[in-house]
């Protein structure tokens, strides 16, 4: 899925036991239902969102990424972020919602632990 610089690629990986999103640009008020959408459309029963070029975060994606979470809890599956910049870190420690996400330096370290 694709916005202006934006989109979410989708793919399976341990044999469709967990779903990678992989995150590319900003999420902002014009890309956040898109991320939304990609998040709603994952049926494994493990989620990881790649944020690695994600650059930054706002409070648009803040609230994104908390949905997601939210999302994934209520469905029972597991959700794990990689590739969080300092900036994107900070963001989430200031703004309190940091300790809600699983984080991981890359998407085999992600796969590892939620195997």
């Amino acid at each position: 899925m694709s916005l202006e610089g934006f989109h979410v690629d989708r793919r399976p990986a341990l044999g469709g036991a967990i779903d990678i999103l992989t995150v590319k640009g900003p999420i902002t008020h014009t890309t956040s239902s898109a991320f939304q959408d990609a998040v709603s459309m994952v049926t494994a029963p493990r989620l990881i969102i790649d944020l690695t070029e994600m650059p930054s975060v706002d409070s648009q994606a803040v609230g994104a990424l908390v949905r997601a979470f939210v999302s994934c809890n209520k469905a029972g599956r597991r959700l794990a972020f990689v590739g969080l910049n300092h900036r994107v870190k900070n963001v989430l420690k200031i703004t309190g919602v940091e300790p809600l996400f699983d984080t991981y330096s890359s998407v085999a370290e992600a796969e590892a632990r939620l195997n």
